[in-house]
């Protein structure tokens, strides 16, 4: 991805350290968080200083090959950061898997890091048969380079149409309460791409004016029935482009998908503080004493999705 027009990846390893561009800090302020313990990268994925299933693997890769003297305690305290995220688990089995072969533990990652970012490359192209000129594209939380480590799951597409001289227009949704969206807008403004923020709350009414002519989500989790599990506010937005005659698509690597797992309502959806929802930044929003709830991840049933983009093509 660009920053003031450099190409810069979310995260790289360097010299033993596993440097991650802090996604905690962004859009006000730019700041590199350092890793030099398997530790510290299980801190950073719990702590959402690195976001999005494939970018939250790679960062688990590195901290397997950091703690691959002692792999089993390692794997252990990765696996237990965020529970819902398919590309985790998918990522700490690879490098088991190449520890116990006698691999060399960094190079293993590196392979494992490399692949990912070709397989969100021929996303991009896949994803360039569902876009036209001037396609009106509505997306959901961060599916970019931040949280892919380069070329994004459904900005993948986009961006591709945009080098292409295709003029896309992305929908942002805000996505409450940690706002991803603001991500998403971050990435696109730093590479010119046209786009306008909207609250969560204006999706369905936009399709209903016709001003949206797809919808484009990543994913966190793909069972084998077809059931999507993506930041908490797609199912709505899949519901409504249904009702509203808009294709829905999800973009998301053969990583994403959870062959063990047939129906959504099996994924353990996690749940995080309900301060994020009663605070916004350090400001309490909510009146005293109200609680909240806080699932950070919903399921869309396969019946709404029109396609699942992958580096392969595009399944139906």
């Amino acid at each position: 991805m660009k920053i003031n027009g450099k190409d810069v990846r979310a995260l790289w390893f360097s010299n033993g350290t596993l440097k991650i561009i802090d996604q905690t800090k962004l859009p006000k302020r730019f700041k590199v968080y350092e890793c030099k313990k398997y530790r510290a990268v299980a801190r950073a994925i719990r702590g959402m200083v690195v976001r999005g299933g494939p970018a939250i693997g790679a960062a688990a890769a590195y901290g397997m090959a950091m703690g691959a003297e002692r792999p089993k305690r390692t794997s252990s305290a990765l696996r237990n950061t965020r529970p819902t995220a398919r590309d985790l688990f998918y990522a700490v089995s690879y490098m088991e898997e190449a520890i116990e072969e006698g691999k060399n533990p960094v190079e293993a990652a590196d392979r494992y890091v490399e692949a990912l970012i070709d397989r969100c490359k021929r996303i991009g192209v896949n994803g360039l048969e569902v876009l036209g000129p001037h396609s009106k594209i509505m997306t959901h939380c961060n599916a970019g380079s931040l949280a892919t480590v380069d070329y994004g799951t459904a900005l993948s597409p986009i961006r591709l149409a945009h080098s292409k001289g295709l003029e896309p227009f992305v929908w942002v949704s805000e996505t409450r309460p940690r706002l991803q969206g603001m991500l998403t807008a971050w990435e696109l403004g730093q590479e010119g791409i046209s786009h306008q923020i909207i609250v969560d709350g204006a999706s369905g009414d936009l399709m209903r004016r016709g001003e949206v002519d797809l919808v484009l989500v990543g994913a966190d989790r793909i069972t084998s029935g077809g059931d999507v599990v993506n930041k908490v506010g797609t199912y709505e937005k899949a519901v409504l482009a249904h009702e509203n005659g808009v294709p829905f698509y999800v973009a998301a690597p053969k990583s994403t998908f959870d062959p063990e797992t047939e129906r959504g309502d099996d994924v353990p959806i996690e749940e995080r503080d309900e301060k994020e929802v009663l605070f916004v930044g350090k400001r309490r929003v909510a009146p005293k004493g109200s609680r909240a709830r806080n699932p950070c991840f919903d399921v869309t049933p396969a019946r709404y999705v029109s396609g699942v983009i992958t580096e392969d093509g595009i399944t139906q």
